[in-house]
């Protein structure tokens, strides 16, 4: 894509509504708009980035063997109803009437509405386990929508809906669940903690946040220092095997939120004890039959005996991901992305347009970068060199070859890696060779 093209208005002074780094960085780098409070209109950018971490959430989901669907926006009031929710849910609820005088509402969760689409479809529990998701729009009135999109009231969201004979086989489908979101936030270059948590009103009796650190954080975190030495790999995980050894693993150290911290009763050492803050990205919960016994949704046994199934649901923030990255990946000069959900791959940055030599180099590194299935981004602006520098460092694309008028002189182009910082001067050739050799290992981060 060339810049001249594209529409990325960048800002260079920083609103000042903007209270924390990721809500300040995403209106600079002109990745989002707010259209009213706690709204916003996600810009080519931005909705590039969010498309890339929701593809990733989708590929592990599946890999778990999650199916996908997709329901509405907007659910019917008789349903929350009949599970008890619509009166307690609270004013975060957007309640609304269609033109018939019915009563309807713009979904903050989907436990209803896919537990009604179980019952109507399933009727044996040979069709059992099974394991819905989709990635739908959210949206929350917060009373106090702040911080961009971190928490506004509408918001992109994967939730996920397993279903299983009894608790047994329900704790299966959670473990799942568990591991998936071990797996998908290491792709995103997060460590992310799985955290004991309060149900809230989605209700049950066993909860899982996955938090990832960050100083700007919103909750404080309590947590083992080894933590930060654990990792699970893909090639760990077979989804068909027992995976209660790798819950247990990533359950045995002590990490806790302040709802949850008591000094006194605290198992870790001070000196092992590390407190920060940190972001909650995920959020997974088994409630049994909260949900099955008032809606309805029961299963022949192998008896032929009706029982209600058991329930568990699995929430990712996609559109909150993007800028919890960002809270954990950021320094003075922009945000540094991991190169699974870059924007771009790379940047071709021309700082002479119009200079024969420049424009001949940087339009042959575009071609090869571009003909090797990467997507580039060439910066054909007519912006100063300083300003060019700075908009590249802002959106954070990994890599970046610069090619200026002096260094064609001596025949040499800069390549330098934004996460740290390295530069070097180089030939043509060699710049390109390094961007694909770079890109080759973008699994590691």
């Amino acid at each position: 894509m060339r810049l001249s093209q594209y529409f990325i208005p960048t800002l260079r002074e920083t609103p000042k509504e903007a209270q924390i780094v990721s809500h300040r960085l995403m209106l600079r780098a002109g990745m989002i708009q707010q259209s009213s409070a706690g709204i916003y209109s996600w810009l080519p950018l931005g909705l590039k980035v969010m498309r890339k971490i929701e593809q990733i959430v989708r590929e592990e989901q599946n890999r778990a063997g999650a199916i996908e669907v997709l329901m509405p926006t907007i659910q019917p009031a008789e349903l929350w109803q009949e599970s008890g929710r619509y009166d307690d849910y609270g004013l975060e609820m957007l309640r609304i009437k269609d033109r018939h005088d019915r009563d309807m509402l713009f979904g903050p969760t989907n436990e209803e509405q896919i537990t009604d689409i179980f019952r109507s479809h399933v009727k044996s529990y040979r069709a059992l386990p099974l394991n819905l998701y989709h990635i739908q729009w959210k949206f929350r009135d917060e009373v106090r929508p702040r911080f961009g999109i971190m928490r506004g009231r509408e918001f992109l969201m994967k939730d996920a809906y397993s279903f299983a004979i009894d608790a047994e086989a329900a704790r299966i489908e959670y473990n799942k669940m568990f591991v998936s979101y071990l797996l998908t936030f290491k792709r995103l270059g997060l460590t992310a903690i799985p955290m004991e948590a309060d149900t809230g009103p989605i209700g049950g009796d066993m909860s899982h946040e996955f938090v990832i650190l960050a100083d700007t954080g919103e909750s404080e975190v309590y947590c083992h220092k080894d933590w930060m030495n654990y990792s699970l790999d893909a090639g760990e995980v077979d989804y068909n095997a027992d995976l209660q050894p790798i819950v247990d693993r990533f359950t045995e150290l002590y990490a806790v939120t302040d709802e949850k911290y008591d000094a006194a009763d605290c198992p870790v050492p001070a000196e092992k004890l590390m407190t920060t803050r940190g972001i909650e990205v995920g959020h997974i919960f088994y409630f049994g039959s909260k949900y099955s016994t008032p809606l309805g949704a029961s299963v022949a046994d192998e008896t032929g005996k009706q029982c209600d199934v058991h329930m568990g649901s699995y929430g990712i923030g996609v559109s909150r991901l993007v800028g919890g990255i960002i809270e954990a990946s950021h320094d003075d000069k922009g945000i540094i992305w991991p190169q699974s959900v870059a924007p771009f791959d790379a940047v071709v940055i021309n700082l002479k347009p119009g200079n024969a030599d420049c424009d001949k180099v940087s339009e042959q590194l575009y071609q090869q970068l571009l003909a090797a299935g990467h997507d580039v981004l060439l910066d054909d602006s007519t912006d100063s060199p300083g300003a060019k520098l700075n908009a590249m460092d802002l959106i954070g694309i990994p890599y970046q070859i610069v090619i200026g008028p002096r260094g064609m002189k001596d025949g040499i182009v800069e390549f330098k890696i934004r996460k740290t910082g390295a530069s070097q001067d180089m030939s043509p050739d060699a710049a390109g060779q390094a961007v694909l050799e770079h890109l080759a290992g973008q699994d590691t981060i």
